[in-house]
């Protein structure tokens, strides 16, 4: 990720627009883009704020600069993929699965409220939420139509894995207690098989992704 994120200080843009958070004036700024003239290229300072807010147990207050960076880094990520995602018109999420996934991510707070008050303190109105969760479900689409829709796991490849990682591994953690018979984890295995497989064809994908990508830092975080 470093030798692609170089920073162009000479090139620095700085945008200001006031957003209203918590009482306060914050001033936001271009942080940086992704192959710039899509629509999907750029990234500012409040996109780190609302990428923090929607993780649970992150502190808002005075976020640290560690915390920024692997932001950014995620929020790149994703606009590489969402880029790729806007490509296929098909894969656009109905109102419903928004409504659906935006619960199912309010529910991952310790309560509506708490949501609602790290929303309110970064800027993000009910709009704004609906739009990343929309991009945030092409994503997904994008990722399962690539790569999910293809994975084929061979009987062979669960046996390997029944015999060489599962048994061992069961043995360790419940010493005395009988091994199930791979008859009777042979779906448990066989998926997380295929998730690891798609872990493994995403972060590829992705390598590719940032090696041909123009990625553009134009302020420090």
């Amino acid at each position: 990720m470093t030798r692609i994120l170089k920073p162009i200080f000479t090139a620095l843009i700085v945008m200001f627009v006031s957003v209203q958070c918590s009482a306060q004036q914050v001033v936001d700024k271009m942080v940086a883009t992704v192959n710039a003239g899509v629509k999907t290229d750029l990234i500012t300072y409040s996109d780190l704020l609302w990428q923090l807010a929607l993780q649970p147990n992150t502190p808002l207050d005075n976020p640290t600069s560690e915390d920024l960076n692997r932001a950014l880094r995620l929020l790149i990520d994703q606009r590489l993929i969402l880029q790729e995602a806007e490509k296929i018109p098909t894969i656009v999420p109905t109102q419903k699965e928004i409504t659906d996934a935006r619960d199912e991510l309010a529910r991952n707070f310790p309560s509506p409220l708490e949501f609602q008050q790290r929303l309110q303190r970064v800027g993000m109105t009910s709009e704004k939420l609906d739009e990343i969760v929309e991009q945030r479900l092409k994503m997904e689409k994008y990722l399962d139509f690539r790569f999910r829709n293809f994975v084929v796991i061979s009987q062979k490849e669960i046996a390997d894995y029944y015999g060489q990682v599962y048994t061992p591994r069961f043995r360790t953690r419940f010493p005395g207690r009988i091994v199930p018979s791979l008859e009777q984890v042979r779906d448990e295995i066989e998926q997380s098989l295929k998730e690891a497989k798609i872990e493994s064809d995403t972060d590829a994908f992705l390598d590719t992704a940032r090696e041909r990508a123009e990625i553009v830092m134009l302020n420090s975080v």
